[in-house]
């Protein structure tokens, strides 16, 4: 029995180009989105998958991520939540789920699973996508990616906080963001200098 599929895109890979239908809760209708797009407006995206609409884990971390969407946007990112079901569902969710009410980032439409199996995170034998997170960059790199079961809801602070390093790092290549960095910390300059003296390079 076939299970949870490998990725086609790793950490350090550019994506290739795809597209969406998404319900967009601002303007409450129907759009679309493309990786190409998002590249030509220089901004770097946030892939959000969740499992399915009208579950009980998903709507929670939504809006978890809803807190998060306008910090995010002024940092120069987009994000889109993805699930296995169509555009129609998106629309009545967010119409019924009163945790889904200030969710304004688009919702795209992945019924077929095709960009699922693209970054790993369908399940064949439920039709549905595990909790992937994933970060690319305005170049179209794949940064970042995490990957939960069913039963484990993500953390949009610790999200924030990783968009935060990862841009900083876009512009101090040669740097490095420790544990639990926050804007402002110190940060690495890896060097023969520092091997077995990070405590000290951090003081």
């Amino acid at each position: 029995m076939c299970g949870i599929g490998q990725a086609s895109i790793t950490v350090g890979q550019q994506v290739p180009n795809f597209e969406l239908e998404t319900y967009d809760p601002e303007k409450k209708d129907f759009s679309k989105i493309s990786l190409d797009d998002i590249k030509a407006k220089r901004q770097w995206l946030i892939l959000f998958f969740y499992p399915a609409d009208f579950t009980f884990v998903c709507p929670t971390e939504l809006d978890d991520l809803a807190k998060v969407y306008d910090d995010l946007k002024s940092m120069g990112c987009e994000v889109v939540s993805i699930s296995t079901d169509t555009k129609f569902s998106h629309l009545a969710w967010h119409r019924e789920e009163l945790l889904l009410k200030d969710v304004r980032y688009p919702m795209g439409a992945d019924p077929t699973g095709k960009l699922s199996r693209l970054f790993g995170v369908y399940d064949e034998n439920t039709g549905l996508a595990l909790r992937g997170t994933f970060i690319i960059n305005p170049e179209g790199k794949l940064v970042a990616s995490e990957i939960n079961f069913y039963n484990v809801g993500r953390n949009a602070e610790e999200l924030l906080r990783k968009m935060k390093a990862n841009i900083y790092l876009s512009t101090h290549p040669d740097e490095a963001c420790p544990a639990k960095w926050t804007t402002g910390q110190k940060t690495l300059k890896p060097s023969a200098k520092i091997v077995g003296k990070v405590y000290e390079a951090l003081k």
